[in-house]
């Protein structure tokens, strides 16, 4: 993928369990999607990421891949998948399929045929056997699990997962493993798909399975984070598969710092042509994401601008299905929905990179309204609350943890309309709907001129056909405790960005300068006072004269 197409792509991730159910089972389907295009042609963006269609036991809602090369029935058939990739390409649509090759599922034929006893096959896995009676190392798990399982019916041997047991890590040390990961990238690509997000991409490679360093958080992350291994698969995946089909990869990479990020995306490098981090999405936690603070702004700020200047481009989003809903972080949230959400709009679309949404979040939608753990599917959700269990902490701060960070919060259902089950099926979902959906829908927000809806639509216009906005430089002017203010300039023209972070009035940072005038308001006027709560405001500047 060329610069220039990253430069204009605005990606819509689809989580497809939730966005739309047409056979009347409570799941989201394929046909739900295709009968979606001309919603998402009219929003505006170009390009859809959809989480695995693949066939799997669900153990993780679908990263437990159990068939690579065909599509979970719940979904639909191979049909269906071919239908949306012809149907969206008609409507200027790429699709990215979502590609899992840290582990699979342990229903994998391959995982199967490694229990039946062929070596190839256990190969294709990490087994190890226990050290004096231990397990092969003290390492930790993603999912708050023991991260090794007793293989079959061995009592000394265990496979490694760092995620769930039932997601055997694949063993990249096995060439062969490489050369299967590159036949199914090509099948999909032959079926006319455009890329790739590439899940927990930087992990892959396990160079050591030495005893770690004890941390407090995922104990033997050093063996295994962004090790020069993983460098050389992402080189020969992009050299041998990608490039020559002229598609793009952006990785998913925990625990990066900018260096680490740098190594993975700078385009010199041929690895990856972005990357998600998330470190802005950690401006609200106390050592792991499970342990919620009130979000600061300005650290949110500060972090914004660091990655900005830190990488050649960004990969921008500020939700996906493992996040909380990005406006429910706001503590002074409320009555201030809409104002919240079209200000996230406006940052979002003015931001150097790549813009990412996630479904619903262009209608403003907000966490889940969980009442306890059994309304709750997500399974790191329940492992962690077990874990804390463990821990002495009390029920009542227990949920309070998971309500405030479970995954299933992004999860529940869209919200297409006011009718029963928010128009996302005719039948009972597969997780809880927001009680909110009423007033919180797509069919009402198309009634509304000024909605946040519109205001997307008109942010993602100007970003597809403003040169600024797509191609101009960053800098930041002013990072505050309620408002954020950057520029974007090119070819001698700029524009200013500001964003009220806060439901408090502000003050116009002195630091803009005279003059300017207002471009565009997400209150949608030209008023050119104080910032109101919540409010984004794009400036056109004048040169000094």
């Amino acid at each position: 993928m060329s610069l220039n197409v990253q430069k204009d792509a605005i990606v819509y991730q689809i989580y497809p369990r939730s966005f739309k159910d047409t056979d009347g089972d409570g799941v989201g389907d394929l046909v739900g999607i295709i009968e979606s295009l001309d919603y998402l042609a009219e929003l505006g963006v170009n390009t859809i990421w959809l989480s695995p269609v693949y066939e799997s036991p669900n153990d993780d809602n679908g990263y437990d891949i159990s068939d690579y090369k065909a599509i979970q029935p719940q979904f639909g058939s191979m049909a269906d998948f071919e239908t949306l990739v012809a149907e969206a390409k008609k409507r200027g649509i790429g699709i990215v399929m979502d590609l899992v090759i840290n582990h699979t599922s342990d229903e994998h034929e391959w995982f199967r045929r490694a229990l039946a006893g062929e070596e190839k096959y256990r190969n294709y896995y990490i087994i190890e056997k226990g050290k004096n009676g231990k397990l092969p190392n003290n390492w930790g798990n993603f999912f708050a699990e023991c991260p090794w399982t007793k293989f079959g019916d061995s009592e000394e041997e265990y496979y490694l997962h760092l995620f769930s047991k039932k997601q055997p890590d694949l063993n990249w040390h096995n060439p062969d493993v490489l050369e299967e990961v590159k036949d199914i990238m090509r099948f999909w690509l032959d079926k006319g798909v455009v890329g790739f997000r590439c899940d927990v991409i930087n992990i892959i490679y396990k160079d050591s399975l030495a005893d770690g360093k004890k941390q407090l958080v995922l104990t033997g992350r050093e063996h295994y984070l962004s090790t020069e291994g993983c460098h050389r698969i992402l080189h020969t995946l992009r050299r041998e598969v990608l490039e020559p089909y002229g598609a793009f990869a952006v990785g998913e990479t925990v625990f990066v710092d900018t260096a680490r990020a740098k190594a993975l995306c700078d385009s010199a490098r041929r690895e990856l042509d972005m990357i998600f981090y998330f470190e802005h999405m950690e401006c609200d936690q106390v050592f792991v994401k499970w342990f919620k603070t009130r979000l600061k702004p300005k650290k949110l700020m500060k972090t914004l601008t660091k990655w900005q200047n830190a990488l050649e481009w960004n990969a921008i989003y500020f939700e996906n299905h493992d996040q909380p809903r990005f406006i429910s972080r706001f503590q002074d949230l409320s009555g201030f929905r809409a104002e919240a959400s079209r200000m996230v709009a406006g940052l979002l679309m003015t931001l150097r990179g790549t813009p990412f949404l996630f479904e619903g979040q262009e209608i403003g939608m907000v966490n889940g309204d969980f009442k306890d753990l059994s309304e709750v599917e997500d399974i790191e959700s329940h492992n962690i609350y077990e874990m804390a269990k463990g821990l002495g902490i009390p029920k009542k701060l227990r949920w309070k943890m998971i309500k405030r960070t479970s995954r299933d919060n992004a999860r529940t259902p869209m919200q297409w309309s006011d009718e029963d089950n928010a128009g996302f099926s005719r039948t009972k979902p597969w997780l809880k709907v927001n009680g909110n959906y009423p007033k919180v829908n797509v069919k009402r927000e198309l009634a509304d001129p000024n909605g946040i809806l519109a205001f997307y639509k008109k942010m993602i216009k100007l970003r597809k056909e403003n040169d600024i906005l797509k191609e101009g430089s960053f800098r930041v002017l002013y990072e505050g405790n309620q408002v954020y203010a950057f520029a974007r300039a090119y070819n001698g023209k700029t524009l200013v960005s500001v964003s009220n972070m806060t439901s408090r009035t502000a003050a116009l940072p002195k630091a803009l300068g005279d003059h300017r005038s207002v471009f565009i308001s997400s209150y949608g006027d030209t008023f050119n006072g104080e910032l109101r709560p919540f409010e984004f405001r794009l400036y056109s500047v004048e040169d000094d004269k």
